[in-house]
């Protein structure tokens, strides 16, 4: 058991040594710029004042705009190298090019389903525009004959994990930003095992920023001899590049291109209250079965592929489904990559506020949000909409926590409702508005989620899973804390102080 839990935060630490020292370098070789050559000091001011003016032109969020020009501004040196490597997406020119190729041979499985849509349309235009603005943007149809489960429990969702992958008969796709090489990863692994040994693919991705404190170098190894294909995407690298920025913050499971499963929780034993360190995990997803899973297929192999070369036939992970569901609803899964222009995560949870006539819930582990959702959030409130937004009550990071609460007294101002679960820890990510639409996924509200990571959703209307969704919300409220009252009144100076600064860099954490 001693083996199993070992990980690779030794390679995390001296990576991060590498990459402090490399800052660093940059930073005393612009000081000894400043030093010896006074000269150039206008040269890097004029420099700064340019690349200001080029921040401020670009199509980007407003909050990320204002972050970085202050850094170039009032320290040039090191505002004008971090946005080089990190805000500029020059480094990202070849990721984007390579992984372009791979997501129009993937999507080219999913056509857009006109008759589908046309339903809808006359159902409800609202909600027909957004699975429009989805299949446009990035690629995703809107789908029926699926049946949607809700999980409220991830207990009972690795239980229905574990079911479906024994039942596997031609392939299985898993991809999580963080497995842990423990306890609940144990009892994968051994049907994982056993299907491989039957002659059936298995395909296991991981980001390796999410896991590296959860599982070593070994274990990609003792997976491929047991004839599992496992890879990370996106090793870390001593050497400073602005891609290693971006993670694979999605969680597929994919069973024969039938079944797929998604959510907010990993592959670790906290999201399975296995092991309790923020006390109570609470986290929830969903499972489909039918059509839509081909556009879960879609989102795994996009990232699959990036970390190959070589190109293969994909249509066997396409298969003609025989399958009648029970409901009628309208399921559509979704990815949101970085590496474009359009923030769908976003705009899909803006959309839904937006459209909301009398509540929409929201649960979320970090609020750190930028104007264009604080203003639809507070819209919504002033024109009667009842806006209730959950939060964690035991923080997993402190600076992200108070970070979260900085967000509190402007939005219970205009009529947001705050709610702090007080069990433990919310790390579910979920909207759900009217009784009518919800949707479920990996998408925090929060700029690393919005704006820098790999993520995935999946939006579903008019079904029983919408209800049970809601049902879950009123179950967290009853045990959860609203502090709505208590970011009314007036608060000291200092404190407000101290929010603007971690509002003010939030975009940049």
């Amino acid at each position: 058991m001693k083996e199993r839990i070992k990980n690779d935060g030794g390679r995390a630490f001296l990576v991060a040594l590498s990459v402090l020292l490399q800052i660093l370098w940059f930073v005393g070789m612009g000081l000894h710029v400043f030093q010896y050559y006074g000269a150039l000091n206008n040269v890097i001011t004029v420099i700064s004042w340019i690349l200001a003016l080029h921040v401020f032109s670009r199509y980007m969020n407003s909050a990320y705009k204002l972050s970085w020009i202050i850094l170039i501004l009032f320290l040039p040196v090191l505002g004008i190298s971090m946005y080089v490597m990190f805000g500029s997406q020059m480094s990202h020119v070849w990721v984007r090019r390579h992984l372009k190729t791979r997501t129009v041979t993937s999507r080219g499985f999913l056509p857009e389903n006109y008759s589908v849509q046309e339903r809808l349309r006359t159902e409800d235009l609202a909600m027909a525009n957004q699975t429009r603005y989805i299949q446009r943007t990035v690629g995703y149809p809107v789908y029926q004959n699926t049946d949607v489960v809700f999980h409220n429990d991830t207990g009972v969702a690795l239980d229905d994990i574990k079911a479906e992958l024994r039942k596997a008969k031609c392939f299985i796709f898993m991809e999580y930003h963080a497995i842990e090489d423990s306890t609940a990863w144990a009892g994968i692994e051994e049907i994982l095992t056993e299907k491989a040994a039957s002659g059936v693919e298995v395909r296991v991705l991981y980001d390796d920023v999410g896991s590296i404190f959860f599982i070593s170098q070994p274990f990609t190894k003792r997976l491929q001899n047991k004839g599992i294909q496992c890879r990370a995407f996106n090793r870390i690298s001593p050497l400073l590049n602005g891609f290693m920025n971006n993670r694979d913050h999605r969680k597929i499971t994919v069973v024969d291109g039938k079944v797929g499963f998604t959510g907010g929780y990993n592959l670790a034993d906290r999201y399975f209250n296995i092991a309790s360190p923020y006390g109570y995990w609470k986290d929830t997803g969903v499972k489909l079965t039918g059509d839509a899973v081909r556009s879960l297929t879609a989102i795994f192999l996009e990232m699959w592929n990036t970390t190959q070369k070589e190109k293969e036939d994909q249509s066997r992970f396409f298969p003609i489904l025989h399958y009648k569901s029970q409901e009628n609803g309208y399921v559509q899964p979704y990815s949101d990559t970085p590496l474009d222009y359009e923030k769908v995560g976003e705009n899909v949870y803006l959309n839904l506020i937006k459209n909301a006539k009398r509540y929409v819930y929201i649960t979320t582990p970090y609020l750190i949000i930028d104007d264009e959702m604080h203003s639809e959030l507070t819209l919504a409130a002033q024109r009667g909409v009842d806006v209730r937004i959950v939060t964690p009550g035991i923080p997993d990071k402190k600076m992200a926590y108070n970070t979260t609460r900085s967000f509190y007294a402007r939005l219970v101002s205009c009529g947001v409702r705050i709610y702090e679960y007080t069990p433990g820890f919310m790390h579910s990510k979920q909207f759900v508005c009217d009784d009518e639409v919800a949707t479920v996924g990996t998408i925090n509200l929060d700029f690393r989620s919005l704006y820098l990571h790999f993520e995935n959703g999946c939006w579903f209307y008019n079904c029983q899973a919408v209800h049970d969704v809601k049902a879950d919300f009123e179950q967290v409220f009853k045990v959860s804390e609203e502090v709505t009252s208590r970011y009314k009144g007036n608060r000291s100076l200092t404190l407000r102080f101290g929010e603007c600064i971690l509002r003010l860099l939030s975009p940049l954490m």
